[in-house]
């Protein structure tokens, strides 16, 4: 049964005497008055396909107070669970219950349970805070555009494709551990050597491709049979069988892309499109961007908008690369139909004010 809160407290919650620990603890009597937000992040994990019965699991109370200190310190989920264990100020602020140290692979499942939603309404909710304390009123605001990079390696059609191999080989192995008959074979240690190769090989300057003309046949990737094996895996576990089937479905799609941009790219010599392209196995989601004539970023474009306090009063997370200059009107309508009003001063990029 998970909790939503850790209903008694301990004696030995205290915040240290120090600047970071009088903002944890400034931060955590924000979090008390607020509590309409944890039947938020109930829902999320309860989404997740948590029941109400089996083992307990972390309080929602401290799954949105893990998540707050993981961004507030700017830790890794390794780092976040060291210091849950180590930092007497940490687990007050966190509500712990007595004696749990939650490890990182806990830690990822539930916070990333989180949905975008429910963070947009952890900051509305601070921002209306902020306003009522006369903190921010939003009269003062200032546009900006910037690119978050995902956590990807560099993308390259030999790495996505040794990417779709080794994943594919790995989704077989497990489906022979719950009783699967797919014939297949391991070419995992060729596949590999050919991405090497073709890495380091120079680019021919008659066909402009560093990949051989021995090996620009089209690969036989063992995954791909793996697609027609998903009612196959069943077996005694179901529901691992279904846990499998569900990567499956997830990742067949994906290899099916990346082959064939590879074949319009390598074999074809055609110019995919950047909207087309997909850049990474694992996050789908990234978007290939360009700002002028710097390096290319792979990510996300970002609209926000700040006030006078430094508050992030908005922020838009863009599809694709769209230009500067059509999103400062849009950004400016939303803030009014936050606050109700225009604001008395507006300040943004030359980017953005393009006509």
């Amino acid at each position: 049964m998970r909790q939503e809160r850790t209903v008694q407290g301990s004696i030995f919650d205290l915040f240290a005497e120090h600047e970071i620990g009088r903002e944890l603890e400034a931060m955590s009597q924000w979090l008390d008055a607020h509590r309409d937000l944890l039947n938020l992040v109930t829902s999320d994990l309860r989404r997740q396909g948590v029941t109400e019965t089996g083992r307990q699991g972390l309080p929602s109370e401290a799954v949105l107070r893990c998540a707050l200190l993981k961004q507030y310190r700017q830790l890794s989920y390794e780092e976040l669970a060291f210091h849950l264990e180590d930092s007497a100020s940490f687990r007050a602020f966190a509500r712990l219950p007595w004696g749990w140290s939650p490890k990182k692979s806990v830690l990822h499942k539930t916070i990333s349970a989180i949905r975008a939603d429910t963070w947009e309404a952890v900051n509305k909710m601070l921002l209306a805070s902020a306003r009522q304390e006369r903190l921010e009123s939003g009269r003062v605001v200032r546009v900006d555009s910037t690119v978050t990079a995902a956590l990807i390696h560099e993308p390259s059609d030999s790495s996505l494709l040794w990417d779709c191999v080794r994943v594919m080989v790995r989704l077989l192995q497990q489906a022979d551990s719950v009783g699967s008959t797919i014939p297949w074979h391991d070419h995992c240690r060729a596949a590999k050597k050919r991405a090497r190769v073709i890495e380091y090989t120079p680019r021919s300057p008659e066909t402009g491709s560093a990949l051989p003309r021995s090996a620009q046949d089209r690969p036989e990737h063992p995954g791909l049979s793996a697609a027609g094996g998903g009612t196959v895996a069943a077996g005694g576990r179901p529901r691992r069988a279904k846990l499998w089937q569900a990567q499956v479905r997830h990742y067949q799609p994906l290899i099916t892309q990346i082959i064939a941009q590879t074949e319009r790219r390598v074999l074809a010599g055609e110019a995919v499109p950047a909207g087309e392209k997909l850049v990474s196995l694992f996050e789908p989601h990234a978007d290939i961007i360009v700002k002028g004539s710097r390096d290319v970023d792979y990510g996300h474009k970002l609209n926000l908008t700040t006030g006078r306090s430094g508050l992030i009063l908005d922020l838009v997370i863009e599809a694709g690369n769209p230009a500067d200059s059509e999103r400062l009107l849009p950004l400016l309508e939303r803030h009014i139909a936050f606050y109700g009003e225009a604001p008395r001063q507006a300040a943004a990029d030359g980017r953005l004010c393009k006509p």
